[in-house]
């Protein structure tokens, strides 16, 4: 029987599949790893804390899917390396690597106690790693394997700070937008040097309220949005933040066969926010 070529599912399973996703014990990484599991694929939860690993996996095991908790650092190639180890041991292969892992810090934001002139630059530094150099280590580990492989899915999530610098979060901005430009090197030469089955995406994801910026942007005593959140939602044309559940199709695009003929983008997911120029 003829295969319907317009049959669209199939572009979109990861059935046998194994996706390794850092940063996975947070809200939005923890949604992603949700639905690639949902989407067939075998999803590793990796972090540093295993508490929240693990309540991830148990709610993917819960609603029958398959996933295991690995602990481990970013920014320890030696860790990422026994995380690899075990993901092989485990399930034989590595085909998608969603680096999620990151976020910033106050001693490397500027504000009124703390101006740009007394920034230390250890603290600037700490937030680059984090958000930068943990990327590019996992990407050399993981990707390896997809070099042995001559397969492989690597998508980093970037931000809207990758493309338009944003007050304050200087070392945030000036990290995830040497994630961009890391993303699209690493596009053409894991395709031109390796295979060209490796695709190298990212994701930028517009302003969603997280664990980390919730006191940036939200009053904690009222909830209500801060000055800057509500800057924020003003220059957002759809007129509020983002929500967990507004980046999973676009994630499930970029990790599937669906995005078989696309490499080396960023793809905004912000509501608008980038579009507009505030006229």
């Amino acid at each position: 029987m003829t295969q319907n070529p317009y049959n669209v599912s199939p572009l979109f399973r990861l059935d046998g599949q194994t996706a390794v996703v850092t940063g996975g014990g947070g809200i939005l990484c923890g949604a992603m790893c949700r639905t690639l599991a949902a989407a067939g694929a075998r999803v590793v939860v990796l972090g540093r804390t295993l508490p929240k690993l693990q309540q991830v996996v148990d709610d993917i095991r819960a609603a029958g899917g398959e996933a295991i908790a690995c602990q481990a650092d970013v920014l320890v190639k030696d860790q990422l390396q026994a995380a690899c180890d075990q993901v092989l041991q485990t399930y034989g292969q590595v085909d998608i690597l969603i680096n999620g892992a990151g976020g910033n810090h106050p001693s490397a934001t500027t504000s009124a106690a703390l101006p740009f002139f007394n920034l230390q630059s250890a603290d600037v530094e700490a937030v680059f790693r984090n958000n930068f150099t943990g990327a590019f280590l996992a990407s050399q580990v993981f990707g390896k394997q997809m070099a042995n492989q001559n397969s492989g899915v690597i998508l980093n999530i970037a931000s809207m700070a990758s493309l338009r610098p944003l007050t304050r979060v200087l070392a945030y901005s000036a990290a995830k937008a040497a994630l961009v430009n890391f993303t699209q090197w690493l596009a053409v030469h894991l395709a031109q040097e390796y295979c060209p089955l490796i695709r190298v995406n990212a994701l930028a994801p517009g302003f969603f309220i997280t664990e980390q910026n919730r006191a940036l942007l939200t009053n904690p005593d009222t909830g209500e949005f801060t000055p800057r959140g509500k800057s924020i939602v003003t220059h957002t044309p759809m007129q509020r933040m983002g929500q967990s559940a507004d980046l999973l199709g676009a994630t499930l695009w970029l990790v599937s066969p669906a995005s078989a003929f696309v490499t080396g983008i960023v793809l905004p997911v912000d509501g608008g926010f980038s579009a507009f120029s505030g006229v």
